[in-house]
């Protein structure tokens, strides 16, 4: 009987074991945006873009603020949006995702505004997937053939959950703050060091560059230079997937904008963090 009782605690065990090593979907967060397209299809924009934000959720509007701030008494339940995403991650734990991609807003004339936009997603007490920060920027019509990039985590075998948050976030953010101290030496060799080879790089104004070469060939032929500083970040507890967002004075040739931004990063085969995909948005001059 005792040896019955151990056998069955040593499955249970088991059991409870590879369910916490079950390694997430990217067709979780696809499905996650898909739900948001209906929800504002149905409600508005406002009212189906607050039903999939978590509580503390952050716009970029153009400054950062909550959500339901934003929201509240805004116009913005008028016209249809439609997001396509073209890019999107999933951690292996399912603690972080996100998705980037194209946005349209169809209004009642024949006015639309087109763009780009980026949103990080994170797991609520029920294990659903919520919106915790969105960002976007404008460009005008596009008629190119979206690159499609939607990616499984990659299952490392010696992969362990990081049990301290704070660790994780510090090394995400220093690593930010490290990048923005390249950045005021040289903004091409900065890219050039922390770039993935298939980075995306999202700048207000223009379509998606897609490409470390292609990268830095943009920066170098706008003459962007850029300080940025560091206002936070976060990171998975599989540690394969981390953003870090801030605020950038951006020189292009002689003119001078102040703007938000948001990086995704991804750990290489050495554990070096790289960027993945960059956004910029607008910021208020004041």
């Amino acid at each position: 009987m005792k040896k019955l009782s151990v056998a069955i605690v040593a499955f249970l065990c088991f059991g409870q074991l590879t369910k916490a090593q079950k390694t997430a979907q990217i067709k979780t967060v696809l499905e996650a945006e898909k739900d948001y397209n209906h929800a504002v299809s149905q409600k508005g924009i406002r009212n189906g873009s607050l039903s999939v934000m978590d509580a503390d959720a952050m716009v970029f509007k153009p400054e950062p603020v909550l959500a339901t701030t934003y929201y509240k008494g805004s116009d913005k339940n008028t016209g249809k949006l439609t997001v396509t995403p073209t890019m999107a991650r999933i951690s292996a734990n399912g603690d972080l995702a996100f998705t980037a991609g194209s946005y349209i807003i169809k209004n009642n004339t024949d006015d639309a505004e087109y763009g780009e936009y980026l949103s990080i997603w994170r797991p609520d007490l029920s294990g659903k997937l919520k919106i915790i920060f969105n960002i976007d920027m404008q460009h005008p019509e596009t008629k190119e053939t979206p690159i499609v990039d939607f990616k499984e985590p990659t299952v490392a075998a010696n992969r362990t959950i990081n049990k301290d948050p704070f660790t994780g976030k510090n090394i995400i953010i220093t690593t930010d703050k490290l990048f923005n101290s390249s950045l005021n030496f040289s903004s091409v060799s900065a890219y050039k060091e922390f770039l993935t080879l298939d980075g995306r790089y999202f700048f207000p104004g223009f379509e998606p560059v897609i490409g470390q070469d292609k990268i830095l060939q943009f920066v170098s032929n706008q003459a962007i230079s850029i300080q940025a500083l560091n206002t936070g970040g976060g990171r998975a507890t599989s540690s394969d997937l981390a953003y870090s967002y801030g605020k950038a004075t951006i020189k292009k040739g002689e003119i001078s904008n102040k703007y938000n931004y948001i990086r995704i990063w991804e750990p290489d085969n050495s554990h070096k963090w790289n960027i993945l995909a960059e956004i910029f948005s607008p910021a208020d001059e004041k």
